[in-house]
């Protein structure tokens, strides 16, 4: 019993700093030299614990995806299309992989069909410049794989209402006061090259995308 308590209490303070670092970068990181260790001073850890506890959390597959997103029109990218695919359901997972493969597509997932008005089960992403460089490298990707005859639809974008990654703590819970990259851009405090960074590039946001102790949908 008594060593059985012994490693829950450790485990338990495990579980806990997991989830005030996740409160602290489900947001963004902090557009400083060294995020980690400002978020570290934030919950009172050392820099060194939070990349090895995001590390843990990357590898147990708490946190599925830890990446950026990308405010691609702000870069020029001004033509988003979601491109849906009707495949066979035996060739799905293997086609799935080989587009998602393709450099122009940026987002590749398995959905279900809805029949019978929504008969597709591959969804892709594909960003331009122009719905003509969209519609080319759509065009390209059905050259490539053979997926000419495949039923599909070109869906593009008509307005952007926000990009973030999914929240799973509230967003003060871990770091009062921790300035994040979405707070930098949206309230407009970067000053300089961070600024000038910032606006041209997008903020880098963290896609958190499965919480503590549960899976994540493919």
């Amino acid at each position: 019993m008594t060593t059985l308590l012994h490693r829950a209490l450790p485990e338990a303070r495990d579980r806990t700093l997991d989830e005030a670092i996740i409160g602290a970068i489900q947001g963004g990181l902090p557009l400083v030299e060294r995020p980690y260790a400002a978020i570290g001073r934030a919950l009172g850890i050392e820099e060194g614990t939070v990349i090895e506890r995001i590390q843990s959390l990357l590898a147990d597959g708490s946190i599925k995806r830890l990446g950026v997103v990308v405010r691609h029109r702000e870069l020029g990218y001004r033509a988003n299309a979601m491109v849906v695919w009707d495949l066979p359901n035996p060739l799905v997972d293997t086609l799935g992989a080989r587009i998602g493969a393709i450099p122009c597509v940026t987002l590749c997932y398995r959905r279900p069909r809805r029949p019978p008005d929504w008969p597709y089960n591959l969804f892709t992403m594909i960003h331009g410049r122009s719905r003509e460089a969209v519609l080319a490298q759509v065009a390209e990707v059905e050259q490539a794989l053979g997926l000419g005859p495949v039923p599909h639809a070109v869906l593009f974008s008509g307005q952007r209402f926000k990009q973030r990654g999914a929240l799973y703590r509230g967003p003060r819970d871990a770091a009062p006061g921790l300035p994040l990259a979405s707070e930098t851009l949206d309230r407009g405090t970067a000053t300089g090259r961070d600024r000038r960074r910032t606006t041209a590039a997008g903020a880098a946001l963290l896609a958190v995308t499965a919480p503590l102790g549960q899976g994540a949908s493919a």
